[in-house]
């Protein structure tokens, strides 16, 4: 039967960002009426004061823990610091507070940067310890993977009731266009329609090319967390993705086809390819809580661009 969510009480962290507007829609549809969003301006969630009077605030049962500095390559390389101080400090607070107020569910969400660098593909759960993650975000992954860890001692101490999932690379409507802090997506998506306005010959993209990644469609990764969230109840961590690599030379060359762009992709191997291959083993998501990615990429990316042809008047 799984946990009937829609009378309780939910903190979304991060709730107005990427992934969070599409995880409170979804909770919106599900009949959940009371969500709450912690806005950093009021409650700096790196400050156990501001998470004690965001909990008295809201008074929430479960939390969905999805606030995170983060960004691309090249926002990492200047940033390793920060996010690891900010998500550690963050998702270790906001848990310890969360058993202390006896709420019901904490539903922390790592990240696939937490994988060892060489980390056979398809990437299983039980690799996650087995070598040091890629150079460029290992701080950010170590971070939260830091999680857990705190998940697991929690429930094996006190009984705690926490969860731990890994979503892959998102994207989708509402993505970061950013080029100084996008992913590649988005940052792919502007580059190749600002050069067709601008009637540019080329677009240089960061690295060989040569590595690949997993996507997963924004709205999936949303389902996928609200379906654990009713369904799963052990610290194991658990992948949430499509099962699905591409080099990002095919992808380029994909979404080039697809916004009309007609200039050359001019590849800068100066620049970090950052880990060399990324696929995760999906199993473990649609045997414990029947979670299946449904959006194939060029639906996804269709989506992505019309959005933001939509929406770049912002950027």
């Amino acid at each position: 039967m799984g946990l009937d969510i829609s009378e309780k009480r939910i903190v979304v962290t991060g709730g107005a960002g990427f992934l969070g507007q599409h995880v409170v829609d979804l909770l919106k549809k599900q009949g959940c009426k009371k969500i709450f969003i912690p806005r950093s301006k009021e409650f700096d969630l790196r400050k156990e004061k501001d998470i004690d009077m965001m909990l008295q605030t809201f008074k929430p049962e479960i939390i969905i823990h999805l606030a995170a500095s983060v960004g691309g390559i090249g926002a990492n390389q200047k940033n390793p610091g920060k996010y690891f101080y900010d998500n550690l400090i963050m998702g270790i607070q906001l848990m310890e507070q969360s058993r202390l107020y006896q709420i019901e569910k904490f539903i922390a969400i790592g990240t696939i940067c937490s994988y060892p660098k060489f980390t056979p593909v398809p990437f299983k759960e039980q690799d996650l310890w087995n070598g040091y993650p890629e150079e460029t975000n290992a701080p950010y992954g170590l971070a939260k993977k830091m999680m857990l860890v705190q998940s697991k001692a929690y429930r094996e101490q006190y009984g705690y009731n926490s969860i731990f999932l890994l979503p892959v690379n998102l994207y989708g409507p509402g993505d970061n266009f950013d080029l100084e802090s996008s992913h590649v997506i988005p940052a792919i998506i502007r580059k190749c329609i600002e050069a067709k306005v601008k009637g540019e010959s080329s677009v240089s993209l960061w690295g060989t090319g040569n590595i690949t990644r997993e996507f997963l469609y924004v709205e999936d990764a949303a389902e996928g967390i609200i379906l654990a969230t009713k369904n799963y109840d052990q610290s194991e961590p658990v992948n949430i993705g499509s099962g699905k690599e591409i080099s990002i030379r095919n992808l380029a060359e994909k979404i080039k086809l697809m916004t009309g762009y007609q200039g050359e992709l001019v590849w800068d191997d100066s620049k970090p390819d950052g880990q060399p291959r990324r696929q995760l083993d999906v199993e473990l998501a649609k045997n414990y809580f029947g979670f299946e990615a449904k959006t194939n990429l060029n639906t996804g990316l269709q989506k992505t661009i019309e959005w933001y042809l939509e929406s770049r008047n912002k950027y």
